[in-house]
């Protein structure tokens, strides 16, 4: 019998609107990005009502680090202020949405999970869908919530690092979220960090989790597209991307299909930046 998870890790523009109704308000949070499709000023931009505004590459990641790379961690102790800030509350159900096929909130979602919230969802196919379900939208953002005494622990998303990514890629399965063209590398200009991949990875690009219109795809598709890179739940599984945002939305498709995957957050912007390690270049695994 396969096993499904999907319910644990999304949320439906239908379930979102019942749970509004029913009086169990949950803590709504727009993920932001420099990258994000979403309409500028975010402040005024249109919006699920009551969601609160959320910066993925300030509250859900450290500054750039050269050995960290690009969107490190946060520290327990700064994200303890974060979640602090919005009010997060470890028996309060927390959802999460985004304008980008949940690639920005994926992140967000990871380390929330990392952190030791459990009641943590994604809305599935994110505002669009919110929209095609002819939710209320508002172009107001909300007053500051009230702040918690959230004391974080830890949670159940697995940590790699470089080595333990490089050994991974070898004695398991290592997948790349990253796009194809990134993936397969090549040239860069002199001074420039390397292009490609960390040899032994298997290539499934993030956006390949969608349907068109920005829903994660039906299981069945997942799991067979996940099973042909030999990430079927047989042997261990561990995931990266360019800086540990889009791998989250491959570790919460694994997630779904009931398979633990740990992310290696440093990633290729981490990997690359260190020029003992090895490069592969091209469409095999090296």
């Amino acid at each position: 019998m396969s096993v499904d998870h999907r319910a644990d890790v999304l949320i439906s523009a239908q379930g979102l609107a019942a749970l509004l109704a029913s009086g169990n308000t949950p803590c709504i949070l727009a993920v932001r990005s420099p990258d994000t499709t979403c309409p500028r000023p975010f402040e005024t931009a249109p919006r699920i009502p009551g969601a609160l505004e959320t910066d993925m590459t300030v509250h859900f990641a450290s500054p750039s680090h050269p050995q960290h790379g690009s969107r490190p961690l946060p520290t327990r102790e700064a994200f303890q202020e974060t979640a602090r800030q919005f009010g997060l509350e470890r028996d309060r159900t927390i959802v999460l949405y985004d304008h980008d096929g949940n690639l920005m909130a994926a992140r967000a979602w990871w380390v929330l999970r990392w952190a030791g919230f459990q009641h943590v969802f994604m809305l599935d196919g994110g505002f669009a869908a919110w929209q095609a379900a002819n939710g209320p939208i508002t172009n107001t953002e909300p007053g500051p919530p009230l702040p918690s005494d959230v004391t974080l622990k830890d949670g159940d998303m697995g940590v790699l690092d470089a080595d333990a990514a490089a050994t991974l890629a070898r004695s398991g399965v290592l997948l790349d979220s990253r796009i194809a063209p990134n993936y397969r590398g090549g040239e860069t200009p002199p001074g420039a960090p390397p292009r490609g991949h960390i040899p032994g990875a298997l290539n499934i690009p993030a956006p390949d989790n969608l349907t068109a219109d920005g829903h994660f795809a039906d299981l069945s598709v997942l799991r067979s597209m996940y099973a042909a890179a030999g990430a079927d739940g047989t042997r261990a599984v561990g995931v990266y991307c360019g800086a540990g945002v889009s791998a989250a939305h491959n570790v919460a498709v694994l997630t779904m299909l009931g398979i633990d995957a740990p992310m290696y957050p440093g990633s290729w912007s981490a990997w690359s930046a260190d020029p003992t390690r090895p490069v592969a270049i091209g469409d095999e695994p090296g």
